[in-house]
Formats: structure tokens, sequence, C-alpha cells
């Protein structure tokens, strides 16, 4: 009860979370991080990166280690949208249909290649991720709290995938690009599989944190001070997006929200009482990455995403 009670205790069990993870996966603890913040703000994360990088097996040492319920759905393109939030099924011996539900009924849904179903498949978790419900036969059913999804995709640009759509996109809070580890990670991570380790077992990665705690640090973010000046330059960067030349559809107020919202868990994580700037310049690429749409000549260009958000973080105007 203690621990539930203060927020320095809460900190200090949300960050063991990382170190715990770190027994299973070498070399991506900004990923990690970006986990944390999407369970901290109440959003969901979106991992991308090429095949072998360990975007599943962190997902799944991540949820192992907060304790909560998971369920995984391999997404595939002849997946229905039944078989994700769940279908009426028949019961003969009362004569009526019964709803059964699907995997989505879980604290942690892992969306494994949610890119390679196709949108209608995909859009079957888009009143799941925002309101946090699924109705079906005119029955609104809420999903347990918290409720977060963790989906891995694959590169566009690989054999096999679609493309989200732009609503789909805006359900995740973040966006984190899980790259081939370096040098010295590698030859750790090999190291380990020489030694016997077992991604499937997951040996060595226990449960750090309970339900409560977790609702009480969501609790307790959800308190971080944000001052007016503050909410003010997260405007002013979400209206530069919509103005620059390579953008063709700019950062929504939804997405401006979110912003503050990762920032507000990115501080509270530091132990900061309130948002600073810096928060608001670290969580802008990861929560807006994907929501910018550039303008067909400025891909033919190369121009990136991050590029554009890199430039409209230093040309917007920092509060003192």
């Amino acid at each position: 009860m203690e621990t539930i009670d203060d927020p320095d205790a809460l900190r200090e069990a949300m960050n063991r979370v990382r170190l715990e993870v770190a027994k299973a996966v070498v070399g991506q603890e900004g990923a990690v991080s970006g986990l944390l913040i999407a369970l901290l703000a109440r959003g969901h994360a979106l991992l991308e990166g090429v095949p072998g990088v360990a975007k599943t097996l962190m997902v799944r040492s991540f949820s192992r280690a907060i304790g909560l319920d998971t369920k995984r759905i391999q997404f595939t393109p002849d997946l229905m949208p039944g078989d994700v939030s769940g279908s009426l099924v028949y019961d003969a011996k009362s004569g009526e249909f019964e709803f059964r539900e699907g995997p989505v009924f879980t604290h942690v849904l892992l969306a494994d290649e949610i890119n390679r179903t196709p949108p209608k498949t995909q859009a079957a978790l888009l009143e799941a991720m925002e309101e946090r419900q699924v109705s079906a036969d005119c029955v609104t059913r809420p999903l347990p709290d918290p409720f977060l999804v963790c989906a891995t995709q694959n590169p566009v640009e690989h054999e096999g995938t679609y493309t989200l759509p732009e609503a789909q996109l805006d359900r995740f809070l973040i966006k984190l690009l899980i790259d081939v580890p370096g040098r010295d990670a590698e030859v750790a991570v090999l190291r380990r599989h020489a030694d016997g380790f077992s991604p499937r077992g997951l040996e060595g990665v226990s449960p750090v944190v309970s339900v409560d705690e977790i609702r009480a640090a969501q609790r307790s973010v959800a308190e971080v001070t944000v001052t007016d000046d503050v909410l003010a330059y997260v405007v002013d960067l979400a209206r530069a997006t919509r103005q620059s030349p390579s953008v063709q559809l700019g950062a929504s107020p939804r997405a401006a929200t979110a912003l503050l919202a990762a920032s507000k868990a990115w501080a509270w994580l530091g132990g900061y009482p309130a948002i600073t700037p810096d928060h608001v310049q670290a969580m802008l690429v990861p929560v807006w990455r994907h929501r910018l749409r550039l303008r067909p000549d400025a891909e033919i260009e190369g121009v990136s995403v991050d590029a554009v958000l890199g430039s409209v973080a230093q040309q917007t105007p920092v509060p003192l």
C-alpha cells in the first residue's frame, strides 16, 4: 500500500521494468522506455523494424515484466475481424447465439505483424483502441483496465505488407523504430544464445510491478503540471507542421493531445513535477512520425518525416 501512495516508489517500480526486460532484450533501451510511456499515458505503441530485431520478444518480455494478462494475434492475410474482437456463436443446447470474446479482451494485446492483414481486419481494433470497448450484437462490452496494444510491423516496402490507414495509425500514441543493434550489443545477443538462452521461455524475466501499481502510476502521471506556455508551445509545433512545404497532412489536435500525454509520462519517469519544453522535444518525433503525410514531391526527393519534425523543432520558438 505504501508503494501505491508514494510517487517516488511507483517511479522506482516502473524503472525496474527496464532492467527486467534487459534480461531478454539487449541494446533496445529507448524502445523499452517508449513502451513504458505508452503504458503510463494510457496509449498504444507501434514497433517497426525488419524481421529479426526482437520486436516480438521485446513486447513479450515487457508484458511479463509488468505482470499483466497478455494475448497474441498473428496477423495474416486471411484473418477476419471476428478473429480479433470476437463473434456470435450458436449454442445448440440453449438454441441461442452467444458472444465469444476474441483475444482483444486482455490487458496487453500483441498484434504481431499488423500490416500483413487487410485494412478490414485492422479496423476491428479501432473502437477497442480508442474507446476501450467492443460493440457486437447491439451490446457494448468494456475491455480490461489497463489496456495496451503493442503492434509490430515490417517496413511497408517489404513484400506482403499493407499500408496502415491514417485512422489506424492515429490510434497509436507512439511509433518506435527498432534498428539492428550495435556491434557490441549484437555480440552480447549471440553470447546469450550460445549460452542456451531461449526466446520462447523468457527464463529469468519476472513480474516486478502489480496491476494496482500500474493504475496508481497512470493516475500520478495524469497529475503532472502543464503550464500555459508549454501548452502554447505544443500548439505552435502542430501549426508549424501544417505550414511546412513538405507536409500534405500535418499534426491534428488529437496529435497535439497525444504529444502532451507522452510528455507528461516522460517527465514523470524522470521525476519532474511539470513538463518542460525539453520533454516535448524528446517526444516530438516518436509521437508524430506516423501522423504526418508528406507531399509526393517531398517523398520523391527523399525527405523523411523525422527530418521535417527536426526542422520544425528548430524553427519553432521555445518558451523561456
